[in-house]
C-alpha cells in the first residue's frame, strides 16, 4: 500500500516516500551550474509520460486467455502493495489450484520489520483475485497458511494461501470488480472544502464490513476539527521521522526507479520520471546510496510539501483489528482493498499513511499517538491501516510487472 513514500504510493496501498523534487535536487547540488550542464532541450521540461510497457497490465488480461486462473490473476496483480514491491509469487503447477507465496526478496525490513504491511499486501491481492473469480462464475476457496503460519517477526517460503476455483453459477458478482482498473493511489493535494458525505462514508463502511468480522472502520472529518488537526500533526511527525532516519529513507531509495528505462525494466517500486533528475542521476549527481541531511533543502522541501498536502486533507479513515494475527493482517488487506475500490466508485481519492503505524523504534511516539487517536486498546488490538481521503483530480496507474514475472509454474 502506498504512503507518502510512493508511494508510491501507489498507486496503494501502500504508500512510498516522495523522491527529491527537481528543484530540491538542483538546489542541493548547486542549482544553476548543474542546470547549465544539462542538455538545452531539457530546460523547463515537465515529467515525461509513463512508459507504456510499464502499465500495460492495467489493460487487463487478453481476450484469448482461456485459463480462468490466469485471467483472475491478471486482475489480482493490480492490487495495491507497500512501496509497490509486488511481493507475490504464484504456483499454478496443480490444475485448478493457485498457491500464493510471498517473495522473501521483496520485503521492507527497516520500515516494516514484522512484515505486517507485506501480509496486508497479500490480502489486497487475494481480494482482487476473489472479485475477478466471481466475475467468471467461480467460487474462490481460500485456505490461509496451509503449511503453517509465519512467525510474528519473519516471513518464509511457505504458502500464504492455497486457492481453489470451483465453477458455481450461484456465486454473486461484486460491483467493486468494475473499479479495479480505475483504482489508483492519489498522493496529491486534495480539495479541503469537499468532505466525504454521510452516504459516501456509509458506502465505504459497507464495503469493508463484507470483508468479515473482527475489523472496525473509523473516520474523522471537519465536523471534529480538533481531532482532524491531531491526525494531521501525527502524520506530519511520522513522515519527518521516516524521511530523516537514514536507514528508512534509504530503504525507499533502494526501490526508487529513476527514468523511463529503469521504470520499464523493473515495473515495480517507486517511480521518478522528472527529466532533469534523470540527467542528474546519469551524471552521477543524484546518489541514491546516501541519505540527504535532515537540515538539507531537499529534506526540508519534502517536509513542507507533505505538510501542505496534509493541510489540504479534509478527512482520514482507518481500519482497526481486534488482534494482530497473520490471518488478521491478510484480512485487513482484503478490507482495505474493498474500501479503496468503494472510494473509487464514489469518486474519492485515497492515500495510505502507514508511517505512524510502523513498528520500528524511532516511530514509537507517533505509533502510540495514532493508536490513541484511532481507539486502539491494549495489544493485541492494532491499527492496520490509516489513510487520507478526499476529492482530487485523477492520477494515472503505477507500474506493474507482467503476469509471467509472478507465475512460477503451470
Amino acid at each position: 500500500m502506498d504512503t507518502p513514500r510512493s508511494l508510491a504510493r501507489s498507486s496503494a496501498v501502500p504508500a512510498a516516500p516522495a523522491a527529491p523534487s527537481r528543484r530540491a535536487v538542483l538546489r542541493v547540488l548547486g542549482g544553476a551550474p548543474i542546470l547549465a550542464a544539462l542538455p538545452v532541450t531539457l530546460a523547463g521540461c515537465g515529467q515525461p509520460a509513463m512508459p507504456p510497457e510499464a502499465i500495460a497490465a492495467w489493460q487487463g488480461p487478453p481476450d484469448s486467455e482461456s485459463d480462468v486462473r490466469r485471467w483472475a490473476l491478471s486482475w489480482a496483480l493490480l492490487a495495491p502493495h507497500s512501496h509497490n514491491l509486488q511481493s507475490w509469487r504464484v504456483d499454478l503447477s496443480t490444475p485448478g489450484e493457485i498457491l500464493l507465496r510471498c517473495d522473501p526478496s521483496r520485503l521492507l525490513p527497516e520500515t516494516d520489520p514484522q512484515s505486517r504491511q507485506i501480509m496486508m499486501s497479500q490480502g489486497t491481492f487475494l481480494e482482487l483475485l476473489d472479485l475477478a473469480a466471481r466475475e467468471r462464475g467461480q467460487r474462490c476457496e481460500i485456505r490461509l497458511f496451509p503449511q503453517g503460519v509465519f512467525a510474528a517477526d519473519r516471513v518464509d517460503d511457505r504458502p500464504v494461501a492455497q486457492i481453489r476455483l470451483h465453477p458455481d453459477a450461484t456465486v454473486p458478482r461484486d460491483a467493486l470488480f468494475a473499479q479495479i482498473a480505475r483504482r489508483h493511489t492519489n498522493r496529491n493535494a486534495y480539495d479541503p472544502q469537499r468532505t466525504p458525505s454521510a452516504a459516501q462514508w456509509q458506502a465505504l463502511a459497507a464495503a469493508m464490513a463484507a470483508a468479515g468480522p473482527g475489523l472496525h472502520f473509523g473516520w474523522v472529518d471537519g465536523q471534529d476539527a480538533a481531532t482532524l488537526a491531531r491526525h494531521r500533526a501525527v502524520a506530519d511527525e511520522a513522515w519527518r521521522i521516516e524521511l530523516t532516519t537514514p536507514r528508512t529513507i534509504l530503504e525507499s531509495y533502494r526501490v526508487l526507479r529513476v527514468g523511463a528505462d529503469e521504470v520499464a525494466r523493473h515495473r515495480d517500486g517507486l517511480t521518478l520520471l522528472d527529466a532533469q533528475v534523470v540527467w542528474l542521476d546519469r551524471l552521477g549527481l543524484f546518489d541514491r546510496r546516501q541519505a540527504p541531511a535532515p537540515d538539507s533543502w531537499a529534506t526540508r522541501s519534502q517536509l513542507e510539501a507533505f505538510s501542505a498536502k496534509l493541510a489540504s486533507t479534509p478527512a482520514f479513515f482507518w481500519i482497526r483489528s481486534d488482534d494482530n494475527a497473520r490471518a488478521t493482517q491478510v484480512q485487513a488487506g482484503r478490507a482495505y482493498a474493498r474500501v479503496q475500490l468503494a472510494a473509487t466508485a464514489q469518486g474519492l481519492a485515497v492515500h495510505p499513511l502507514q508511517q505512524a503505524l510502523q513498528e520500528y523504534p524511532e516511530q514509537a511516539g507517533p505509533y502510540a499517538d495514532a493508536r490513541a487517536l484511532m481507539g486502539a486498546g491494549p495489544a493485541p488490538q492494532t491499527v492496520q491501516m490509516w489513510a487520507r481521503i478526499g476529492h482530487a483530480p485523477p492520477v494515472g496507474p503505477a507500474p506493474r510487472r507482467p503476469l509471467a514475472d509472478i507465475v512460477q509454474a503451470g
